[in-house]
């Protein structure tokens, strides 16, 4: 059996409804609706502190009041978005961030039960304004750390360095052990004392990387503003490698890379109750004669059109033509020198990474030798891949990858004949009034260096990504969950225009716009625009004898 691809998590936000309200509201939202996006498995409960009224299993005559268990632990949705909008109100009374965290830790304990969860994780939303007794606080940390709970807090103003800055200083928060950096204006006394229980217990859990968990709102909005993409396991897919016929390796192989596409959930409904099931659907088929004879769909065939004529294709015939193979296959068919496959024959729509199967040490002892094999030969091998009996098979390369970490093989699909496009062009050379000088060929060849996306350090003879593609985020994705958010949650307003962020990492850098300028500069001088004039109109017959 396969266990759970991923720890399922269950997450207590835990808002004080006296903080600056909207702010806090605003990266609760951006981070729920990071979830729901994310089609995360996830679970969510949201806890409010400083409310009017108080509902929590822990609630005495004087104890944790004005605490209120809004959601219990479930799956992130819409509602839960559309309540931190519109059903949460600020409250006016004060309560213990302290007591809200005993309930929430109860919260976790309670719903947690029976359930595969298997982290469990707080999240405190306060500006520290009112007063918290302090008589527990060694019990609540020794719980924490008994039940594996994890805690950040996110505050409504900045802390950070000593000159009050409140910027983060090599990846943390730059925090004296013994007492933390406070904001230069606008804090209380109750603050600063709340900031100081909130330092001791973070340091209580985690040493100096429990200040790194201490956030503000602004900066937290910045982290959040990305929709997360959705979360995908890739399956194994267990097979045999085989090389001739005497040689066999249990492996199985992963989907490494593979193109995401959203997902369809468009569906009709009616347009004024909003249900799927007021709509009908159905499909007749009629004679194109002109009584539109009606005909049954058993007395259909398909067929396929060439020219004026239609080939009739049945069912029986589709499955005679199609190939019969024998089942999953990940055969060698040979070896070649690894510069005659180009990259510019890399297809289909998946990159696969092939290993030893699980706890087979032969597997992977066999695995690890054609491995560095291949990368010591500097060779690759030509593979017949197919995914079970109901595909057809394909053609191949396996490449040795090793990292620190593993070694595996890659496979990427190679194109069969009818898979490769030959274009013809007449060289440019052949025009004389085309044909480009000595200075704008250069010219050219200078904008491409400097638009280079690559940027080489030449001390340490290292590359840097000055546009790294696999850590943006697909703004087709970004821009459709924006959509269908603000949709959600205003469903008569007009669409949002494209947020900021999602236009600013799909611009060049700004270090390649300002270092081609010159180049540009060039290039317009030696390529001058000039007019095109209009060739004279020509005259035809129909304009020489008008009627008149």
């Amino acid at each position: 059996s396969v266990k759970s691809w991923k720890k399922l998590l269950a997450v207590v936000l835990c808002m004080d409804v006296e903080s600056p309200f909207e702010q806090a509201k605003k990266v609760m939202t951006m981070f729920v609706q990071r979830q729901v996006f994310s089609e995360s498995k996830d679970e969510i409960a949201l806890v409010l502190f400083g409310t009017d009224g108080t509902e929590n299993a822990l609630a005495g005559e004087d104890q944790y009041q004005h605490i209120t268990v809004h959601r219990h632990l479930m799956l992130p949705d819409f509602d839960l978005l559309e309540d931190i909008q519109r059903r949460i109100q600020p409250g006016s009374q004060q309560a213990d961030f302290l007591d809200a965290l005993v309930v929430c830790m109860d919260v976790i304990q309670r719903e947690t039960v029976g359930k595969k969860i298997e982290k469990r994780h707080i999240e405190v939303f306060t500006d520290l304004s009112s007063p918290f007794s302090k008589d527990q606080v060694d019990i609540i940390v020794h719980n924490l750390k008994k039940y594996g709970i994890s805690l950040q807090f996110f505050l409504p103003f900045p802390i950070g360095k000593k000159d009050g800055s409140g910027d983060r200083e090599n990846g943390n928060l730059g925090l004296d052990q013994h007492s933390p950096t406070f904001p230069q204006k606008g804090i209380t006394e109750q603050q600063k004392e709340g900031l100081q229980m909130v330092e001791k217990v973070m340091m209580s859990l985690e040493g100096e990387d429990g200040l790194d968990e201490i956030y503000s709102f602004s900066e937290s909005l910045r982290q959040l503003c990305i929709f997360k993409k959705t979360q995908r396991h890739s399956m194994p897919w267990p097979c045999q490698l085989t090389i001739g016929s005497n040689l066999s390796i249990k492996i199985v192989a992963y989907k490494s890379i593979v193109q995401e596409k959203a997902k369809k959930t468009w569906i009709v409904v009616d347009a004024r109750t909003l249900r799927k099931e007021d709509i009908q659907k159905e499909t007749v088929y009629c004679l194109n004669d002109d009584d539109e004879t009606e005909v049954s769909k058993e007395d259909t065939i398909q067929g396929f059109r060439y020219g004026s004529d239609i080939v009739p294709f049945s069912k029986v015939d589709e499955e005679q033509m199609k190939y019969k193979s024998e089942g999953k296959c990940f055969s060698v068919l040979g070896f070649c020198r690894s510069s005659q496959v180009q990259r510019r024959f890399f297809m289909g729509n998946q990159v696969l990474k092939v290993f030893a199967a699980k706890n087979d040490e032969a597997a992977a002892v066999a695995i690890s030798s054609l491995v560095h094999a291949l990368d010591e030969l500097d060779m690759v091998a030509i593979v017949r891949y197919a995914y079970d009996k109901r595909a057809n098979p394909q053609v191949g390369v396996a490449f040795p990858y090793i990292k620190e970490a593993y070694e595996c093989l890659v496979y990427v699909q190679l194109p069969f004949m009818e898979d490769l496009r030959q274009y013809m062009f007449s060289s440019l050379k052949n025009n004389k009034k085309c044909a480009p000088t000595e200075s704008q060929l250069n010219a050219i060849d200078a904008l491409i260096d400097s638009m280079s996306l690559v940027k080489k350090d030449e001390e340490e003879d290292t590359f840097e990504d000055l546009f790294p593609t696999t850590k943006i985020p697909n703004p087709e994705f970004q821009r459709l969950f924006q959509c269908l958010l603000h949709r959600a949650l205003h469903p008569q307003e007009p669409l949002p225009q494209i947020q900021q962020h999602i236009l600013n990492m799909l611009a060049p850098p700004a270090e390649v716009t300002a270092k081609c300028q010159s180049s540009l500069s060039k290039i317009k001088m030696l390529f001058p625009l000039t007019e095109a004039i209009k060739k004279k109109d020509q005259v035809t017959a129909q304009d020489i004898f008008q009627d008149k």
